[in-house]
């Protein structure tokens, strides 16, 4: 990997691990990434470490259908629920793919990078 890339994501793995939003599955991943960069291991744990980003970064559907469901409403509140919902379909009107919260933000970001990763 090219050490401005390297570089790059090092610096917005430190700040996924770091977002309120971040996962306990991805900040886990990405010490387990952190830890394995410069050694043999580096290249098995960036293709685990894509994968997790991939599993946890959220379709910006799916977070329209969580907050709209009773689950959601349960879990953020109703109020909170709705206001997510509605925020969802503006993210989804304006082309977006994803949600835009501080982790899935940070995750979109190091996905852009995946190709120079592997």
């Amino acid at each position: 990997m090219e050490k401005a890339v390297l570089d790059f994501v090092v610096e917005k793995t430190r700040a996924l691990m770091e977002a309120p939003t971040c996962s306990s599955e991805t900040k886990a991943a990405a010490a387990a990434w952190l830890d394995a960069v410069g050694t043999d291991r580096e290249k098995a744990e960036t293709e685990s470490y894509i994968k997790e980003l991939e599993e946890d970064i959220m379709p910006v559907e799916q977070l329209i259908a969580f907050a709209e469901s009773e689950g959601g409403q349960q879990y953020f509140g109703a109020d909170t629920a709705k206001g997510i919902a509605i925020h969802g379909r503006e993210i989804q009107a304006a082309g977006g793919k994803y949600c835009d919260c501080p982790a899935c933000a940070i995750v979109a970001e190091i996905l852009e990078k995946k190709a120079q990763m592997l």
